[in-house]
């Protein structure tokens, strides 16, 4: 919850530079709760982008999504749908992290897995809407700001094992998302980057077996 406030107030500052409101910047929040897509959004919409262009690139982005919820379908067996619904619609990057590893450990369960995802979304949302009340008076330059989603995933990087399969990940991921920006598919460069990172992980987990 308190990564979440380092992210959202910066955030929601880029929110108030487009225009919102401090409640558009907490609706926004609750209803489409995308991180790096509530980022691509405020900068894309900066940089003047066509709106079919900001929605294509956030939809690509977006689709992890449906993997981290696909990875929790066993653990929702038995659930019932209302709750196993609520927990796929609020997992993140971060809660992703933190519910794997409970979920490994046992004695973890969809319930609590949720209050993870819900507790972290209210944070989220509630730095925002404070990140655009402040707005400018802050004083932070945009270009900070809207540096704080890829910084998050810099610590997120740096803590991991130096495993050869993580570096392995990390190189191909790294390389993907640059051939595809050199080569004009800005929008899905991180998908697919992160795709091929994955890929070549388990082609490594593979051969050192």
């Amino acid at each position: 919850m308190l990564g979440y406030v380092a992210i959202g107030i910066p955030c929601g500052i880029l929110s108030d530079s487009i225009g919102l409101s401090w409640l558009q910047a907490f609706l926004l929040s609750v209803l489409f709760y995308s991180g790096a897509g509530q980022f691509m959004f405020a900068n894309m919409w900066l940089a003047g982008s066509p709106i079919a262009s900001i929605v294509a690139s956030i939809s690509l982005v977006n689709t992890r999504q449906m993997l981290y919820s696909a990875a929790f379908a066993p653990a929702c067996r038995g659930v019932g749908k209302g709750l196993s619904f609520l927990f796929a619609a609020t997992v993140t990057d971060e809660s992703y992290g933190v519910n794997v590893q409970r979920f490994s450990e046992g004695g973890w369960s969809v319930a609590k897995a949720t209050l993870v995802n819900v507790f972290s979304m209210s944070s989220w949302a509630v730095s925002n809407a404070v990140g655009a009340l402040v707005g400018s008076a802050i004083g932070i330059p945009l270009a900070i700001a809207s540096f704080a989603m890829t910084s998050i995933f810099v610590c997120l990087l740096v803590t991991q094992r130096a495993m050869v399969e993580n570096i392995v990940a990390a190189g191909v991921a790294v390389l993907g998302v640059f051939l595809c920006k050199c080569a004009g598919l800005t929008g899905p460069a991180i998908l697919v980057g992160a795709v091929a990172g994955v890929v070549a992980a388990m082609v490594a987990s593979w051969a050192r077996r």
